[in-house]
């Protein structure tokens, strides 16, 4: 039996996970080889976690996340906002399968955005499709995507998209426009998708922020309804890591 040859012939055929997993199994001595039911067990296992390991990278490059953020990493503290079961209730994923936003405010520096990144790796770890948008890439994409005549596919792929993050929500005046596109988008996604919304500003006033009582009726409506809410408190996380 060649096994280089058996090797070549795996990577050929794009199962790099068997391939790796059976020329270290065929490096063992004949004695401490696996019998053949679990060689095959144990060469599919290995090409399922190189196909995870893979389909999480390109989602995550995908994503685009601003930082490269960990659940594990996440400061839980009851005097924070949000306690350790509230995280490990997100990390799930759940909220992504039932279509549950999460709205996560705080003053700057609080940690919101990167417990919204944290959260989008952790949906693509979990197989789950993430767009990250700041606010004002988001306003520029949708003047492009209006410019280009790419408006209509620009929408569809925000609808089929599992978790959509729009970051630092509430910055900067919303032109009529973008009302009309957010509110869009969040209607093709409403019980289908989810979104992380962060923001400096409490939910409470995003109704007068957005402007416009039918507008603002309309999205708020479909943002805070079956949503989670997390208001982060304390000092900037910022000047905590420069002191």
């Amino acid at each position: 039996m060649n096994t280089d040859q058996t090797c070549q012939q795996l990577t050929q055929l794009k199962l790099q996970g068997m391939a790796s997993r059976y020329a270290a199994i065929a490096e063992q001595p004949v004695h401490q080889q696996p019998e053949a039911h679990a060689m095959v067990a144990m060469l599919v296992q290995a090409e399922h976690e190189q196909r995870i390991l893979h389909r999480t990278q390109l989602y995550l490059k995908l994503a685009k996340l601003r930082y490269t953020a960990y659940v594990e990493q996440v400061s839980c503290k009851a005097e924070r906002g949000i306690t350790s079961e509230q995280l490990i209730r997100l990390s799930d994923c759940s909220f992504i399968q039932k279509g549950e936003n999460v709205l996560i405010t705080g003053a700057t520096g609080c940690g919101k955005s990167y417990l919204a990144c944290a959260l989008g790796r952790q949906a693509c770890i979990k197989g789950y499709k993430v767009l990250y948008y700041p606010m004002n890439r988001f306003i520029e994409q949708l003047a492009l995507a209006r410019l280009d005549g790419t408006y209509i596919k620009w929408l569809n792929q925000i609808a089929k998209a599992p978790l959509l993050i729009l970051d630092d929500f509430g910055l900067q005046p919303l032109t009529h426009d973008t009302k009309m596109a957010l509110l869009q988008i969040l209607e093709d996604r409403y019980a289908s998708g989810s979104t992380i919304i962060t923001a400096q500003m409490p939910v409470g006033n995003w109704h007068e922020y957005i402007n416009g009582p039918s507008l603002a009726d309309a999205i708020c409506d479909r943002l805070t309804a079956n949503a989670h809410r997390i208001n982060l408190l304390g000092a900037s996380m910022r000047k905590a890591k420069n002191s």
